[in-house]
């Protein structure tokens, strides 16, 4: 997950115009999009090399996409007919929907009844490779208080937001350095989680 300096992965004020809140999408992903920027291909590698291994997916319904409540049918996701996960994605909701089967592999699944359901899901579907738990942050803290990731990666990015959606609100955690990856607009930071849960 993009992380700015104060521990923001998201500014106030979410909205189907801003997805990351106002003002936060070109803080915290602009060196994954802009393609003309010093260091583009070390950082496009890395995630490439963190990625490969992955079998499945668990995003919240933030992440997916902007509304509540019932299901608005018409709504395929932020990411147009082929969203980047090229592998199963299920999606965490209070409301049931048909799995969403998209170009380039991707297939939407929608599971309600829980994070430990997903997960088993996403592990059958993975089967010997990893499972992603793709964001957004209140997805996140919900497998960190349960204790169920084995580690975190963050890509610290030299922007302070100053408001919005915090990724360690309300949790304990120890974690282990396992890499730390410079680049000439973000670091790149591996943790084992040694121990988490509630606060």
């Amino acid at each position: 997950m993009a992380v700015s300096l104060d521990g923001f992965t998201a500014g106030p004020d979410q909205s189907l115009e801003h997805p990351f809140g106002t003002g936060a999408r070109e803080a915290l992903t602009s060196w994954m999009f802009e393609t003309d920027r010093p260091g583009r291909e070390q950082d496009a590698h890395l995630l490439g090399v963190l990625h490969a291994n992955t079998g499945a997916h668990i995003m919240g319904r933030n992440m997916f996409g902007p509304g509540r409540g019932a299901w608005d049918e018409a709504w395929t996701g932020w990411w147009g007919d082929e969203p980047p996960y090229h592998a199963p994605v299920f999606v965490l909701t209070h409301h049931p929907r048909k799995p969403l089967p998209m170009a380039g592999g991707t297939t939407f699944e929608f599971v309600t009844d829980g994070i430990e359901a997903a997960l088993e899901r996403a592990r059958a579907a993975a089967g010997e490779q990893d499972v992603e738990i793709a964001g957004g942050a209140a997805t996140v803290r919900q497998y960190l208080r349960a204790g169920l990731l084995d580690e975190l990666v963050l890509h610290l990015v030299p922007a302070s937001l100053g408001a919005g959606e915090r990724l360690l609100d309300g949790i304990r955690a120890t974690l282990e350095p396992v890499e730390v990856i410079p680049s000439r607009t973000v670091t790149h930071l591996r943790y084992r989680v040694l121990d988490s849960g509630p606060n």
